[in-house]
């Protein structure tokens, strides 16, 4: 009996030396937890692959593992999200980094914090009946082009490529058609000439064989012919006083994500089609699988952002945006590192 006390004793003792020794490693939850727990989000065009790792970030539910609740609030395009952020409705957003730099142009500062698009993914498809005549972005002129919503990177990606074929902006008459079925919708009913989005909307078009693909930023090399480097695509951008004040919460939206992207590279097509909602696939969830893989490679495998893919989307920009043009952009105030790069080894 004696003997059984004493083996208790050392147990109990034990496991108490292990619990201090623990305690004392393991900064306090208040230390660790974000600053705030609700956060609202604003998003252009949700639906589309540009934002599939923002999608698959929520449905594996790693925005409420790092402590937070994130509202997500959809709008019809990039421009639209920005505006929500600048306006107050929205605390962050996952947009275009070229967002960063024409703000910086106008004299308000956001900051990218992790990179989501590494490409862009943006195709441009001619529908068929203006296929035969086109010959470059020359061909454009006069066209009737769909874009996802003014402001957006595929309305930039047009101008940019109507630029270098020596176009104006007015040359062609951009409408928004949004990134969803509207877009199928618009070519299937021929109210537009040509079509800039992204997948699964370009995927169904080339299934119904209404479009031919002239311009495919999905790939690298799709990249480098449009435009000229590396141009990055989706970013999680915040106002700088935001990431300043809130830093913890900033880093557990980026731990969320960098998270998110590495799952996208460690799974297959299939098992991310599984994760998304259903209405993404537009009715066909064996094109959708297929559309992920067209579009697997745009993503990044860790959110790091570069000065050269910085460089590029100025260089892009102030081809076209008389703003951009005329001011003096610091490239290393459009994006930081820093988060990422504290992101914790899983």
């Amino acid at each position: 009996m004696r003997r059984f006390a004493w083996s208790l004793i050392l147990a109990v003792t034990a496991i108490a030396q292990l619990t201090i020794a623990a305690s004392a490693q393991a900064p306090s939850p208040s230390a660790q937890a974000p600053e705030l727990s609700r956060v609202r989000l604003a998003v252009g065009g949700k639906p589309a692959m540009f934002y599939l790792p923002l999608t698959v970030t929520e449905r594996l539910g790693y925005f409420k593992q790092e402590g937070l609740d994130v509202e997500i609030s959809d709008f019809p395009g990039g421009a639209r999200a920005l505006q929500a952020l600048m306006g107050g409705s929205a605390d962050v957003v996952t947009g275009s980094y070229d967002h960063t730099i024409q703000m910086q142009a106008k004299g308000q500062a956001i900051v990218a914090v992790a990179l989501l698009g590494r490409y862009p993914g943006f195709v441009l498809g001619v529908l068929n009946a203006k296929a035969a005549n086109y010959t470059g972005p020359a061909s454009l002129k006069g066209m009737k082009i769909g874009i996802t919503a003014p402001g957006s990177s595929t309305h930039f990606m047009v101008l940019h490529m109507m630029a270098r074929a020596g176009l104006k902006p007015t040359d062609a008459s951009l409408v928004g058609v949004g990134a969803g079925p509207g877009a199928v919708a618009a070519a299937q009913r021929g109210e537009i000439d040509a079509i800039l989005n992204a997948d699964p909307v370009i995927s169904a078009l080339e299934a119904r064989n209404l479009i031919k693909v002239v311009a495919d930023t999905r790939t690298e090399k799709g990249t480098l012919d449009v435009y000229g480097g590396p141009m990055p695509a989706a970013v999680l951008y915040v106002p700088p006083a935001f990431a300043e004040k809130n830093p913890r919460t900033t880093q557990a939206l980026v731990n969320a994500l960098v998270r998110g992207l590495k799952w996208i590279q460690a799974n297959s097509a299939e098992e991310i089609a599984k994760v998304m909602p259903e209405e993404y696939a537009l009715g066909d969830k064996a094109l959708y699988v297929e559309a992920i893989k067209h579009s697997i490679a745009m993503y990044s495998p860790d959110g790091r952002l570069t000065a050269k893919g910085g460089e590029t989307a100025y260089d892009v920009l102030k081809a076209f945006d008389p703003a951009v043009g005329g001011a003096t952009i610091d490239i290393a105030k459009t994006f930081t590192n820093s988060f990422v790069e504290k992101v914790p080894a899983r």
